[in-house]
């Protein structure tokens, strides 16, 4: 493991490009698509899949490539990551996260200061991102337990998938939800769904850790 600024750096530098492709693909992906969310959609799922995989590629022998605080928080609780490390990680991934946004922004010409209007709540949102979050744990912890090399594809591909399955479209990130609180566009959700949202993710990482632990009882590793 890197010493700790290298890590909070990559955690900051991933979660930025992360929200970056998030946010970019989405204002790139509405422009082209004439108006067919679908495609829209689909430009922007394909984005953040891919670049999922490059992102942990590169920066998961630095930082373990977390880029989540719902993911260090469970690395914390199983011991895997120690408590003020994981606070560190947690603030890095909100700065980058930001960041990113910002970022995606100016690359397309729009104002870098912004707060969505896009509305997304109600019981059926927040179970979503209930199971986006809980199989997003199965998928790190389950390739940590038995198949490391493969973090990165799966954790890609889950992503993909859940973009599609879920009717919140996978947000499972508190940091993400963050962030796209302040992009009015293609990606966006509106200040008020962003708690709802945030706490749907917490609970499903706990309930994705525990479960975890009795299917994987051995204690994770960082990879």
């Amino acid at each position: 493991m890197a010493p700790l600024p290298q890590r909070l750096a990559a955690e900051a530098l991933g979660t930025a490009f992360l929200l970056a492709a998030v946010v970019g693909s989405g204002i790139m992906a509405q422009r082209l698509a004439g108006g067919n969310l679908a495609l829209a959609l689909l430009g922007n799922t394909l984005a953040t899949g891919a670049i999922l995989v490059v992102l942990i590629l590169i920066f998961g022998s630095v930082s373990g490539a977390h880029f989540n605080p719902a993911v260090s928080l469970a690395f914390a609780l199983r011991r895997a990551l120690a408590w003020r490390d994981a606070g560190g990680y947690i603030v890095a991934q909100l700065v980058g996260a930001i960041l990113g946004v910002w970022v995606a922004h100016i690359m397309f010409g729009l104002h870098v200061w912004q707060v969505s209007v896009t509305t997304r709540t109600g019981f059926g949102q927040w179970t979503a991102e209930f199971v986006a979050t809980f199989g997003l744990l199965l998928t790190i912890f389950g390739c940590v337990a038995r198949a490391p090399a493969a973090v990165a594809y799966a954790v890609g591909l889950y992503i993909t998938s859940a973009y599609w399955f879920t009717a919140s479209t996978s947000f499972a990130n508190p940091a993400v939800t963050v962030a796209r609180v302040m992009s009015d566009t293609f990606a966006g959700i509106a200040p008020a769904g962003a708690p709802g949202f945030i706490a749907a993710q917490l609970v499903g990482a706990a309930a994705g850790l525990m479960v975890s632990r009795w299917l994987w009882p051995k204690p994770a590793v960082t990879t």
